[in-house]
């Protein structure tokens, strides 16, 4: 799971950066609305945590710009302004839920896997395609019932590509995603291929009904069979 945090505050920014990192998650930060800017339109997230007073700006602008190119993604506004008029702005901007500083990092995780379970699963706690099953809350795969060992960034890449069945995921926007924007910068992605292998080799020998192909040149497709 691959979250943007946009949090000027360099004390709460360090603490659910850690939080969410012990989740076994990837935390970008933005500490300001142009480092937000800079990151938001470039890189893809799985949910966007937008503080909406900022040192040179405001988060809901944000939203509207979001909202100007199209461009969707999960959010969750985490503010110390519990104004009702910033929560029905926030929410008609598209957020998907807001959340009043000060608040427990416990619900705020809570509300991060809810958001992305309605986007992505239906509001399903496991993800099934084919006979294979993950249980996110666990980190765990099963194909049939029967476990499979994972390590975890072969766990991450199998999480990612499940929940996109038949999309073409090109190597760098899943290097970003398991490994995080600075990746972008890496000379090649030979260790992505390396971890496939892994993940290819552990559903075949499992009897899995899904495979991840490779569309060459060009990135990563999971199908099932």
């Amino acid at each position: 799971m691959k979250l943007l945090l946009i949090e000027d505050d360099p004390d709460l920014r360090e603490v659910i950066q850690t939080s969410l990192q012990r989740e076994r998650c990837v935390v970008e930060v933005a500490r300001d609305y142009r480092e937000a800017v800079s990151k938001l339109f470039i890189y893809q997230y799985d949910c966007i945590l937008i503080d909406i007073m900022l040192p040179d700006g405001n988060g809901l602008d944000l939203l509207r710009e979001m909202q100007r190119r199209g461009i969707k993604h999960n959010v969750i506004i985490i503010s110390a302004r519990d104004a009702i008029e910033d929560k029905v702005e926030g929410l008609e901007l598209r957020a998907d839920d807001y959340l009043a500083k000060p608040f427990h990092l416990a619900e705020l995780k809570a509300r991060i896997r809810s958001v992305i379970r309605r986007s992505q699963q239906a509001g399903e706690c496991l993800i099934r395609l084919g006979n294979v099953e993950i249980d996110p809350a666990h980190f765990s795969v099963e194909v049939e019932g029967r476990a499979i060992e994972m390590l975890r960034k072969e766990y991450d890449i199998l999480a990612y590509l499940i929940v996109r069945p038949n999309r073409l995921i090109s190597k760098e926007t899943l290097a970003e995603s398991i490994w995080g924007d600075s990746i972008d910068q890496a000379d090649n992605f030979d260790f992505v291929y390396a971890q496939i292998k892994n993940v290819r080799k552990k559903l075949r020998e499992a009897g899995a009904s899904i495979e991840i192909k490779t569309v060459y040149g060009l990135g990563y497709k999971l199908v099932t069979l």
